[in-house]
């Protein structure tokens, strides 16, 4: 059976840069856009020329991608002709070889918002697409507010359609600009607009989140016969987000009827790339990546119940829709005071540690999670610190080094601003075999802000390592979480860390202590343990 060819539109440098607290630079945008073409997108939307100083940058040093490169901009405005615009001018003379041009198609932002009447929009819709035709690019037409326009007038709605599609347009895509139209209309409405003449091989859809549905209302024009999405990496986007590609690329490249009917263009090479250009993403925008993630989050594939881990050791299938592998992504049985030695040993074995049924040290091992966590500690997630214990009771946890002593202290002073500024600064030492070492370090930005005493911590800690330096130099923090687990004068506080190496490892790791700093300080010696561990590193 021949496989009709489903092409992805990515519009994460343009639509989504439209979300709440986000601005790429023009570096980022290039790295961005290089991750993209990796996963074997069809398109890749760069910005909108002329329309703020990053955006120009960017297209006046475009990176080269395999995908087609997209310049966004607006159809011309009444009164002038698309010669003599000077927006689509700029659109156009960024020289890409596709261009997107969104237009109204709803009667009452045309009249109300634009001021003009339905036939100028319309005239304003099919003579700037004929002309990015004229000029050999490959256009686009989003039509924006279609599904609510439809709903109010689908005979106005249809015609701005048409008028794009016989000027020439490649696509036409029906957007749901405010993201309130749900997946039954979407697959009614888009059927209808197939039924009146435009094909769907040249019907795209894009679709934003504000009911939680923009994906299933991707599928859902998919299902009634359009061939193009847009969307986002992660779901970025104005308000609630758009379409998240993270989540329709794998299901439609591993879920039926999709995967037998549709060839997207990504290959499997790409489906494996897609967790690490997930968090990529959020990497780039100092994000914490969301651990539910569909397909690509830390908790994904994560198995906590004892019954659900045992079932997974005799078939990883019992509890999971597909192979975390396929999407780059990991299993996890997370251990906690609900874990039964089924899930211990695969935890385990997952970490390299062959144990036997009849070994005493699994006893041991499962008295020592469950006395911890009653002193608060959380092993369910930070699987990193749970290894640390159970190498600790097999006699498999080198010691690399020895904290002898450290001191952190936190001083108010005023700057050369004369403002009053705080200043964090920590002192480590530490015994390598017969060695000692003192690190200090303080904690600023590069505006010379305070960063505050954790990362003072931190850098201390990392400063000096000896022999293990080089194996450590790669690591970051990524996330540092707060929990009181106890109220009142007792209070226990829960610091978790996140973690990540420069082979795109990440880890968690957990202290617990009345003292914050000793809480972190002790999150941080595992993340460093952990990092020794696994890159094989001896004792000294």
């Amino acid at each position: 059976m021949t496989r009709e060819r489903l092409y992805l539109f990515d519009t994460t440098l343009r639509d989504g840069q439209q979300t709440q607290g986000v601005q790429f630079s023009t570096a980022e945008k290039l790295q961005i856009a290089e991750t993209l073409d990796a996963l074997g997108v069809d398109h890749i939307e760069g910005g909108w020329p002329g329309a703020n100083p990053t955006d120009s940058a960017f297209f006046e040093t475009p990176p080269k991608t395999r995908a087609t490169f997209t310049a966004f901009g607006m159809t011309k405005r009444a009164g002038r002709s698309a010669e003599n615009d000077d927006v689509l001018a700029a659109v156009l003379n960024a020289g890409t070889p596709a261009v997107c041009l969104v237009g109204k198609t709803h009667d009452f932002h045309v009249e109300t918002a634009l001021g003009i009447t339905l036939d100028e929009n319309r005239d304003n819709i099919a003579k700037s697409i004929a002309y990015l035709v004229a000029q050999g690019r490959e256009a686009l037409f989003d039509a924006e507010h279609f599904f609510d326009g439809y709903k109010a007038n689908p005979d106005y709605a249809l015609s701005c359609l048409k008028a794009a599609h016989d000027a020439g347009a490649r696509w036409v895509v029906l957007c749901d600009t405010n993201g309130g139209t749900l997946p039954d209309d979407i697959h009614r409405i888009t059927a209808a607009v197939i039924a009146a003449g435009i094909p769907g091989d040249r019907l795209g859809i894009h679709t934003h989140n504000d009911t939680g549905t923009a994906v299933a209302g991707s599928l859902a024009a998919v299902d009634a016969g359009a061939r193009q999405i847009q969307g986002t990496l992660n779901g970025l986007g104005e308000r609630c987000g758009n379409a998240n590609l993270v989540s329709l690329i794998p299901t439609l490249l591993l879920k039926e009827p999709y995967r037998s009917r549709y060839d997207t263009g990504v290959d499997a090479g790409g489906l494996a790339a897609l967790t690490r250009a997930s968090r990529l993403l959020d990497d780039i925008l100092n994000r914490v990546p969301r651990k539910s993630a569909p397909y690509v989050g830390a908790s994904a594939f994560a198995h906590k119940a004892g019954l659900h881990a045992s079932a997974i050791l005799k078939d990883p299938t019992t509890y999971e829709h597909i192979d975390p592998a396929l999407v780059g992504n990991a299993r996890v049985i997370p251990m906690s005071n609900q874990a039964g030695q089924s899930n211990l040993r695969r935890r385990l074995a997952e970490a390299g540690l062959e144990v036997a049924r009849d070994d005493p040290a699994l006893v041991r091992i499962l008295d020592e999670i469950k006395a911890r966590e009653t002193q608060g500690y959380a092993f369910d997630t930070a699987q990193a610190s749970f290894e640390l214990v159970a190498r600790r009771e097999l006699g498999l946890l080198p010691q690399f080094f020895e904290v002898k002593r450290y001191k952190v202290t936190v001083e108010r002073r005023k700057n050369k601003y004369d403002r009053m500024i705080s200043l964090s600064e920590a002192v480590v030492v530490v015994k390598i075999g017969n060695e000692k070492k003192l690190s200090v370090s303080e904690s600023l930005d590069a505006e010379g802000c305070d960063r505050g005493p954790v990362n003072a911590l931190a850098k201390a800690l990392a400063k000096d390592l000896g022999p293990y330096q080089q194996i450590i130099d790669d690591l970051r923090l990524v996330d540092f979480k707060v929990r009181i687990t106890q109220g009142g004068t007792e209070a226990v506080t829960r610091v978790i860390i996140d973690s990540e190496d420069g082979q795109g490892r990440r880890w968690s790791t957990v202290g617990v202590s009345p003292n914050i700093i000793d809480a972190s300080f002790e999150a941080l010696l595992d993340a460093i343990n952990w990092k020794l561990v696994r890159d094989g590193a001896g004792a000294p």
